[in-house]
């Protein structure tokens, strides 16, 4: 479909006027280095919770996972249940609260200094920096992926220029307004991504002849299932794959568990919780961010699934079959040929907001990173300097990097990369952020050991063992002459089921044989 160039234009506009008007009312409230870094700890639930789901459901999930639904089918509902249950509902109201308070008890304004200062650890600090620092660019790099995808497909411009128009945008308000403008626009992006969803789903149901019958004739397409993906277990559009097959790893370890549990310890997300200033903002906020993730997470998945009742309705053909092998493609494939034309405009607002609410605290988080917990705390010891400076140069180089990468990364790759960096997240930071807030015996020791030993044995299955990554990283091949060191079903079990237990064995182990902190320093973190 052509869209309106006229049209398109007065509505981007319009768009791009409210945003850059959010994020100078934004760089007009930050004053110091809370207002940068953590929003002043002042800011309202529904802000949160809309800041929160439009940071945790991006293009990735949209379009990413849109796509990987429309070849894999309604299994991957699943990963909304515990998107909500684990992503929302245990964040929220377990964890939240207690990251809020100790956050405040600490002074802490970032993820990395909330763990390096329970554990009075620079080391944990400036590691954990770092590491977020260097591996979040892939995340970001795929989040630009899913938004110039749908941009290249609407307007029918060059993708690489696509990266750059979206880049361009997002890094005009990060650099200069921080975590306010960030949340700010959040609130109006999520909004959008809501709205767009809703019609999306809607829409899709009445094309198809309703909830009874699309679903039904989904169902009856098991047939079409092609010949290597039932040989993976494919067992149709509307089941579970085979268990234990490929795909059924696939499915559950790599995406609905590695995704769904990795979710908890994102650092872009975990310093939502220190932005509000009270418990009670954060239980009002799960009645927000719930029914958000259901709508964002759920309709991508379904209509993913659904696309291949259309395709094959008006062409012939499975969703697999029109994006010509690259998940990637589906979604906009099908909102591009299905939908009509003011749908067209308002879901590539939806998607812009995705992008860029997910991009805009991804360069957040990791300039922070590099700035406030790499470079002054580790590097400097501390001292007082340039902080916020040294911040929005690490914005920028790693702005950089996440474009390159958005270059380089290849097709039908958003779903995958997405569940690396969410597994690598479980493993590195999940037993140490757990242990920093409910255990006290945990001690500096235990927590380096689980830091160095899930963030290292993550990277290691995942160039040594696990097919599909060894396979295309090449590592183990060049090393050992052979794709993996292992084989048979150890082969397709994702990092996260391996690392994350095998971090939280040694964090137990190593704080029982050493010694805990103070009593005094132990109150101080605990305190109500």
């Amino acid at each position: 479909m052509t869209v309106s160039a006229p049209v398109l234009s007065i509505v981007i506009l319009i768009y791009m006027l409210v945003i850059f008007y959010l994020g100078w009312m934004g760089y007009k409230k930050t004053k110091g280095i809370d207002d940068y870094m953590i929003a002043g700890r002042n800011i309202h639930s529904y802000i949160m919770a809309i800041s929160y789901g439009a940071t945790f459901i991006s293009t990735s999930a949209i379009i990413g996972f849109g796509g990987v639904a429309g070849t894999f089918g309604m299994g991957l509902l699943w990963l909304v249940f515990m998107n909500i249950f684990v992503g929302v509902f245990i964040a929220f109201v377990v964890y939240g609260s207690r990251t809020r308070r100790m956050g405040r008890n600490l002074d802490a304004v970032t993820f990395p200094e909330l763990l390096g200062r329970r554990f009075e650890s620079r080391f944990i600090q400036g590691f954990s920096g770092a590491l977020i620092a260097i591996f979040m660019p892939l995340y970001a790099g795929i989040v630009l992926i899913g938004g110039a995808r749908f941009i290249e497909t609407t307007l029918g411009i060059n993708y690489d220029i696509a990266v750059l128009i979206l880049t361009i945008i997002i890094a005009a308000y990060v650099i200069t307004g921080g975590l306010i403008a960030v949340m700010y626009t959040d609130a109006l992006q999520g909004t959008l991504m809501f709205l767009g969803m809703t019609i999306l789903l809607l829409i899709t149901y009445v094309k198809l002849g309703g909830i009874t019958a699309s679903h039904q004739a989904l169902t009856d397409m098991a047939p079409l299932v092609p010949e290597a993906l039932i040989k993976s277990g494919h067992l149709g559009w509307t089941a579970m794959p085979t268990l234990g097959s490929p795909l059924w790893w696939t499915l559950v370890s790599t995406l609905i568990l590695g995704v769904g549990i990795g979710v908890i310890a994102q650092p872009q997300l975990v310093v939502r919780f220190m932005t509000v200033n009270s418990s009670k903002s954060l239980n009002r906020a799960v009645f927000v961010g719930g029914p958000f993730i259901l709508i964002m997470a759920g309709v991508a998945y379904v209509v993913g699934s659904l696309s291949n009742v259309y395709f094959f309705r008006t062409q012939g053909l499975i969703s697999l079959e029109v994006a010509k092998g690259n998940t990637d493609l589906i979604m906009p494939e099908y909102i591009n040929s299905s939908m009509p034309e003011y749908f067209v405009v308002l879901f590539m607002l939806t998607l812009l907001a995705a992008a860029m609410s997910t991009l805009s605290s991804q360069y957040h988080t990791m300039g922070t990173s590099i700035g406030h917990d790499f470079y002054r705390q580790y590097l400097m010891k501390g001292k007082a300097g340039k902080t916020v400076d040294v911040t929005r140069i690490g914005i920028a180089l790693t702005i950089i990097a996440s474009v390159i990468l958005a270059y380089l990364l290849p097709i039908s790759i958003i779903a995958r990369a997405t569940a690396i960096f969410f597994g690598l997240c479980s493993a590195a930071f999940l037993p140490i952020y757990t242990g920093a807030l409910f255990w006290k015996r945990m001690t500096k020791e235990g927590a380096i050991a689980s830091l160095l030993v899930g963030t290292f044995s993550s990277l290691f299955w995942l160039m040594f063992v696990n097919a599909k990554e060894a396979a295309a990283l090449g590592i183990c091949k060049a090393v050992f002459g052979k794709t993996t060191i292992l084989s048979g079903t150890w082969t397709m079990v994702d990092p996260i089921l391996i690392a994350t237990p095998f971090a939280i064995l040694v964090a137990i182990f190593v704080s029982l044989v050493t010694q805990p902190s103070s009593k005094e320093h132990l109150n101080k973190c605990y305190r109500k």
